[in-house]
């Protein structure tokens, strides 16, 4: 499913206009009808109903579900805020219908404005700014935002938050963005409700289909996209009847310290889940005991050190290296990090302390190889490419890191972003917050690992690792609740995921 931009989805209202045909009045009629049914789910005609509108066309959607709202017996008052004495053609057209069929019903505010009481038992309407809004709110428009923000009353949000702007927030003024309880968005997600810092002015968020030009959005090219199911179920590949081990691909994860085995276990264990032929495990000495008990369908090879990983070991015959989970941060460790890298030939998935030595030595980037994929969370990012002040700031700097490595670049969080060399990003619209546990992202290395070595693409393996990922989690979720799970649990769910995942789709 694609994303698109304020400009686009503007582009796509004159498409469906223009080759529908429709009048650009009729589909905000269509629009108003969407939002009014949503509306009237969740409240019925005895809640009272505060409409405020704005001079464009969000203010029209707002006019005209206050109109159906009346027709449908509620009690509704509509302010419509003309400050500067120009409407868009179709507010002014919503304006018109209004007031021949309920004219005491709206208030059109041009200077004074006596704001309405709003009670824990009102309905707000928020019609005052869509998905065009450029520039943080002032004046008037906050001051108004900010006394909705501070009254009991439920806000329903047409197309977006007043205030909030449907990609880049950056510079933005939180104060003066309406905190919705529920938005009402217009046929798409917009780039800003995936977020984490926005999620309180978006509050429970529903799509509304408005049908825009299908035609229209297959043509229209989208840099931002939400991954599917079905998008994943297309690249899995099936087992030949005479298959064998040494067929399947053999994986070397090199993971673990003294004190960390446990990354290295989860990592291996997720690897061999994930349908991989054989897999090698390098780590010092003093792990021997616990990986030889945790994970018996392994091979150990051990550094020369009791307590670090201090050299790089030959990689001909591996088909993916994973590298990264628990080995610690110590000088010699990033050395022989960074010779191993060089000497890999295979595929290779680089996290956790390997991110780190990255960041804490960062000419060491310019000599990661092309097609390496990253898998960094928010602050992992941050000590490579620097602090961010927010998750779209962040987004551009994982997004350029990866044109600039022609690698892949997944930002861990709740939409998991991967960045591809091209420029685009996929979002993924699996998992759950009670993965946000200890080891989660070892979890998500080992799968990656496995899929790379099993002979999936690089791009491949990286959206169905992470899309496998997030539907493990989401299964474990399913049997013991978000709050009890641990990382353990999501490699127990693999099974499960790549069953699902063939099932359903």
């Amino acid at each position: 499913m694609k994303i698109f931009t304020s400009a686009q989805i503007h582009e796509l209202d004159k498409y469906t206009i223009e080759h529908e045909p429709i009048k650009s009045i009729d589909l905000m009629e269509r629009a108003a009808t969407a939002l009014t049914q949503a509306i009237c789910e969740r409240w019925n005609n005895t809640v009272p109903v505060v409409v405020f509108a704005g001079p464009g066309n969000n203010g029209g959607d707002a006019l005209a579900v206050a109109r159906m709202l009346i027709d449908k017996s509620y009690k509704v008052k509509a302010y419509l805020f003309n400050i500067g004495g120009k409407l868009s053609a179709d507010c002014g057209e919503n304006k018109q219908r209004l007031m021949d069929k309920y004219a005491n019903n709206l208030v059109e505010v041009i200077q004074e404005f006596d704001p309405p009481r709003l009670t824990e038992e009102t309905v707000v309407v928020d019609g005052l700014f869509g998905s065009g809004l450029n520039k943080p709110l002032a004046g008037g428009f906050a001051a108004l935002v900010k006394y909705i923000n501070a009254s009991p009353a439920k806000v329903v949000s047409i197309d977006v938050p007043s205030g909030l702007m449907t990609e880049d927030n950056t510079y933005n003024v939180s104060a003066n963005i309406i905190n919705a309880t529920l938005t009402l968005t217009l046929q798409q997600l917009k780039l800003a409700f995936l977020f984490a810092e926005n999620q309180p002015f978006i509050g429970e968020l529903k799509i509304l289909d408005i049908g825009l030009s299908r035609q229209g959005m297959e043509e229209t090219d989208a840099q931002f996209t939400l991954l599917e199911g079905s998008e994943i179920a297309k690249m899995l590949k099936t087992r030949p009847p005479f298959a064998h081990k040494g067929m399947m691909g053999h994986a070397l994860l090199v993971a673990g310290s003294f004190g960390m085995a446990g990354a290295a276990v989860l990592a291996a264990r997720a690897c061999l889940r994930s349908g991989v032929g054989k897999l090698t495990i390098h780590t010092p000495k003093r792990n021997v005991a616990v990986l030889q008990v945790a994970v018996p369908e392994a091979v150990l090879d051990l550094d020369k050190e009791e307590t670090t990983f201090t050299e790089p070991i030959p990689v001909e015959g591996f088909q993916a290296l994973g590298i990264g989970p628990g080995i610690g941060q110590a000088d010699q460790t990033g050395i022989a990090l960074i010779a191993q890298l060089r000497r890999a030939q295979c595929p290779i998935v680089a996290d956790a302390d390997a991110l780190n030595i990255f960041g804490s030595r960062q000419a060491w980037m310019q000599q990661l190889p092309k097609g390496i994929i990253l898998t960094p969370h928010p602050k992992e990012l941050e000590r490579m490419e620097g602090e961010c002040n927010d998750s779209y700031e962040r987004l551009t700097k994982a997004c350029e890191l990866a044109q600039r490595l022609q690698g892949y670049v997944v930002l861990k969080g709740h939409y998991t972003a991967i960045c591809m060399p091209d420029g685009h990003v996929v979002f993924n619209t699996t998992g759950n917050p009670g993965m946000a546990t200890a080891g989660s992202g070892d979890v998500l290395t080992g799968i990656i690992t496995g899929l790379l070595a099993r002979g999936y693409s690089r791009q491949e393996a990286t959206l169905m690792g992470v899309y496998l990922h997030g539907l493990a989690g989401d299964l474990a979720a399913e049997e013991m609740g978000q709050e009890c799970m641990v990382a353990s649990d999501i490699i127990a769910c693999l099974p499960k995921a790549f069953r699902k995942l063939t099932i359903d789709n």
